[in-house]
């Protein structure tokens, strides 16, 4: 897989996760969120040991207690950053909640270069373009920021930064299809002991009907077995920064699904010229990380 093939396939993978929004808005409310996040890793991390099973088993023996513990600390990194965000997103509305959580991309140079690691001017320039895009977003709705939601989103933020580099270097070591079963099973576990905790009666508190279930069948395998898998593939190629600038771009596609999705599936969105502003901010970051410049100079010359 070459650079513009990982990069598309980030792109591929960013598009599923915005659908995220659609899918938990056919789960109501009376579902806690660990139940769907416990459910839907578990049979996400089942799909994946039933079809590659003989290739989890060679990965695990030739990784043995290193790989596990790789799988287990990125399955930390991973429901700690959800929780923060679930916590932190109470406290604004869709669209602001989608654009604080882009600051990951402004976070993780930052700890790349505190970690004595190259970072190409491009990946700062698109960062900027990035951090622009979010605080224009934040004009006009300023005096309804919550302080403490923000902390804790940025707090997800900086979490999440630490997850995609260990999961960038986790990919080029390991088989991503092992790595992505062994993340779906450790998280579902992990959220499973939180759910239980939380309303022990777990899987008899939820009023099952068809829509609950195919719900969460689509997210198991639309989001937690495919799109997860294909990130991590797509990691093997790509750097952890244009991973998380191109990650941004789901605000965008979260934009036109609250735009153009039915009142009765998703909470509409009717954007402003902020939101248009600092979308297009975004989009501009994304271009400066993907468009090689120098390359098509070169070529030219």
């Amino acid at each position: 897989m070459n650079k513009l093939q990982a990069n598309l396939c980030l792109m591929c993978v960013t598009l599923l996760w915005s659908t995220e929004v659609i899918i938990f808005a056919c789960i109501p409310d009376s579902v806690v969120p660990f139940a769907t996040t416990a459910i839907t890793s578990l049979i996400g991390g089942l799909l994946l040991f039933l079809c590659f099973f003989k290739r989890i088993k060679a990965a695990l023996k030739n990784g043995g207690k290193k790989l596990l513990l790789t799988g287990l600390l990125l399955s930390v990194l991973n429901c700690g950053y959800n929780v923060l965000y679930q916590y932190g997103l109470k406290e604004f509305d869709v669209s602001t909640g989608a654009f604080t959580i882009s600051m990951t991309v402004v976070i993780l140079p930052v700890i790349l270069m505190m970690r004595k690691q190259n970072v190409d001017r491009k990946t700062w320039i698109s960062a900027i373009l990035v951090l622009v895009g979010i605080v224009v977003s934040y004009c006009g709705r300023i005096g309804s920021l919550s302080i403490p939601g923000l902390l804790i989103l940025i707090g997800g933020c900086i979490i999440r930064a630490i997850y995609i580099i260990k999961l960038n270097e986790a990919a080029r070591e390991y088989d991503p299809v092992s790595i992505s079963a062994l993340i779906s099973a450790f998280v579902g576990v992990i959220s499973f002991v939180i759910w239980f905790v939380i309303q022990p009666a777990t899987f008899a508190a939820i009023e099952w009907n068809s829509q609950i279930i195919a719900s969460l069948f689509i997210h198991a395998y639309f989001i937690v077995m495919f799109a997860q898998t294909i990130n991590i593939f797509a990691q093997r190629t790509a750097t952890p920064a244009a991973a998380t600038i191109i990650y941004s771009l789901e605000i965008i596609f979260s934009l036109i699904w609250g735009m153009t999705m039915p009142s009765s599936i998703v909470t509409p969105v009717t954007p402003d010229v902020f939101m248009i502003i600092g979308a297009t901010f975004i989009v501009l970051g994304n271009l400066s990380e993907i468009i090689d410049v120098k390359q098509k100079a070169v070529r030219r010359s």
